[in-house]
């Protein structure tokens, strides 16, 4: 498989993201520059998180015109696999790529700690692999990572399978107490109807190294690449 992971200005986990990709998963992997207008031939793009221009305007809606997004759009409406996380899923939101939007924690503040997820379903390439009774351990860093969409929009995804994960505590309860900041439903990650684009807030690149002590991202990994190389 051969990935790319776009860098704009502000990206801080795209380091991460390749290191993940290729030390620890093997899987080949380019850098696709905001302004380059090639996708280099990749099976599959990925979107890091980060501060993309600074996060200026709304958390990704400058991102979202940068050169390299036209080519993402139009690999994504070609069925092409394209992964945003934390930055990333805020971007693919801005684009229309993915429903809803990410708004401020209800706190108000940039929240940095571990917290649990649980799959909602296993139809998705990223679920595809995961346990539903099993909550993951995976890290958060963010001030707009509060999902939001309107009830009708949330009904449709919920039909689809389009919600990825919910917030819920270590024995996998989604309670109120777990959702960190304030997601509408708990949501901490989607996908679009015809299940080729996926975002989430939270990081599984930080969580799939032996060296951090926690491998539960690196269960995702395993889920996409099982799925995208059939």
């Amino acid at each position: 498989m051969k990935f790319g992971v776009v860098v704009f200005p502000g990206s801080n986990c795209d380091q991460d993201m390749i290191y993940v990709l290729s030390n620890i998963m093997e899987q080949e992997v380019v850098k696709l520059w905001h302004k380059d207008t090639d996708l280099q031939n990749v099976d599959a793009v990925v979107l890091p998180g980060g501060f993309s221009y600074g996060d200026y305007l709304r958390s990704g809606a400058i991102a979202r015109y940068s050169p390299i997004m036209e080519k993402v759009i139009e690999f994504a409406n070609n069925g092409g696999f394209v992964f945003g996380v934390c930055n990333g899923f805020q971007i693919l939101c801005e684009t229309g790529l993915l429903p809803g939007a990410l708004l401020h924690n209800d706190n108000q503040k940039f929240i940095c700690k571990n917290i649990h997820i649980i799959p909602d379903n296993n139809t998705s390439s990223i679920t595809g692999l995961l346990d539903k009774q099993f909550a993951l351990k995976i890290p958060i860093a963010h001030g707009e990572g509060r999902y939001f969409a309107k009830k009708e929009v949330l009904q449709d995804m919920r039909q689809n399978g389009q919600i990825l994960f919910r917030y819920c505590d270590e024995h996998g309860e989604i309670t109120s107490q777990a959702n960190p900041n304030g997601s509408v439903e708990n949501i901490a990650g989607v996908c679009n109807a015809k299940k080729n684009v996926f975002g989430m807030m939270p990081h599984p690149e930080r969580g799939a190294d032996d060296e951090l002590g926690n491998t539960d991202g690196r269960l995702i990994f395993e889920s996409i690449l099982a799925f995208i190389q059939k």
